[in-house]
């Protein structure tokens, strides 16, 4: 009997999907409604020390594709197809005091639900250190049953924080031991993907004592210019800044990312996020490796806080655990990680003739003697 409860971090969950940290769980009230749908857990708008103002602006738009395919844009229109989520808005604008007393009446409620507290803090600094650890300490102490390290947010003007240390392997580490010297709840770490190689980053993360990596965050990218108005299609003034976009165009490159990532560390533990809207997507995530999936873009555009996608993964995942009965699979473990191993380099792949191939070197290369070309 398919049985869709699981662990993670040491964590139970009814179910592995969770609502991930975006514009719908900055309320008490979305979260709770997320709860009541069905998700298995929350990651909370991040929560930071600092003040927040966002732009004088649409902070969130969403980019389609005509069925045609002769057109993109963020213009609302009949016959177009959802391409990707863009946005360019900060962090919580509530201060940590404001959101100590909701976490606590939604665990307070909802006890059987996880709920995940995302944070973000300097890291230039002792001061800045110390912002992390005031922050971990309300989060648990209100209840969060684990801690989410924003290192991943795309747009952050100040050189020490959100991307900028998911970027920088010695940051990643420093913030991290600083939260894990009063964590008493698993610390995951959500890293951007805009780096050359997140495996540099999540090793830092690891050795700084992460429990998990969330993986990937939303990829720096502008909006397109109106060909009409030769404006930027979101723009404040006429000026725009790289924002966030996530939905389903960045499916297969965070899915690169994953595989890397649980390659590199099998026996680690990892969230996966980015292009989820059903569960033909999750389960990619799950045969890469993934314990978890978070999703923001299709929850967004179905209530604010899917419950039809929620519906959609819950259904999805038991239809495929009963296809698969005959196996004995019964749960997410017995199949997690199945398709990890079929990751290889290119030079791996077959080629349609039965030759040698040398990594694109010559077979004898000047200087060296055969057989002994580097690779």
């Amino acid at each position: 009997m398919a049985d869709l409860s699981t662990r993670f971090t040491g964590i139970p969950f009814a179910n592995p999907f969770l609502l991930a940290s975006a514009p719908p769980t900055e309320s008490e009230s979305n979260i709770e409604r997320a709860f009541d749908a069905g998700w298995g857990g929350v990651v909370t708008k991040t929560i930071g020390m600092h003040p927040v103002v966002n732009v004088a602006g649409p902070r969130t738009k969403f980019l389609r594709s005509d069925a045609a395919g002769g057109r993109v844009s963020m213009a609302k229109r009949p016959d177009s197809t959802l391409m990707a989520s863009w946005n360019w808005e900060l962090i919580s604008d509530k201060p940590v005091d404001w959101w100590v007393p909701r976490l606590e009446r939604i665990k307070r409620n909802w006890p059987d639900r996880v709920l995940v507290a995302s944070i973000m803090a300097g890291s230039g600094d002792d001061k800045e250190f110390e912002h992390w650890q005031t922050l971990t300490r309300a989060v648990q102490e209100a209840g969060a049953d684990a801690i989410e390290l924003n290192f991943s947010c795309p747009h952050m003007d100040r050189v020490d924080m959100g991307a900028n240390v998911g970027k920088d392997p010695v940051l990643c580490s420093v913030s991290t031991q600083a939260v894990k010297a009063v964590a008493t709840v698993p610390v995951w770490v959500k890293l951007t993907p805009a780096t050359a190689k997140i495996v540099d980053e999540a090793e830092a993360t690891f050795r700084g004592g992460a429990d998990a990596i969330s993986s990937s965050n939303t990829f720096p990218a502008l909006p397109l210019v109106d060909p009409d108005t030769l404006e930027f299609e979101i723009n404040v003034d006429g000026l725009v800044s790289p924002g966030g976009m996530g939905g389903p165009a960045i499916l297969p490159l965070s899915l690169a990312k994953m595989a890397e990532l649980t390659q590199a560390f099998p026996d680690r533990e990892f969230s996966g996020i980015g292009g989820v809207s059903g569960w033909a997507q999750a389960l990619d995530y799950f045969l890469l490796g993934c314990g978890t999936v978070q999703v923001a873009t299709a929850a967004m555009l179905d209530h604010a806080i899917g419950p039809n996608v929620i519906r959609d993964l819950t259904e999805g995942m038991a239809a495929f655990l009963d296809r698969h009965a005959d196996r004995g699979w019964t749960r997410l473990e017995d199949f997690r990680g199945l398709r990890r191993d079929r990751v290889v380099a290119q030079s791996e792949i077959r080629r349609p003739v039965d030759v040698d191939y040398h990594g694109g070197h010559e077979e004898e290369a000047e200087g060296y003697a055969r057989g002994t070309v580097p690779a």
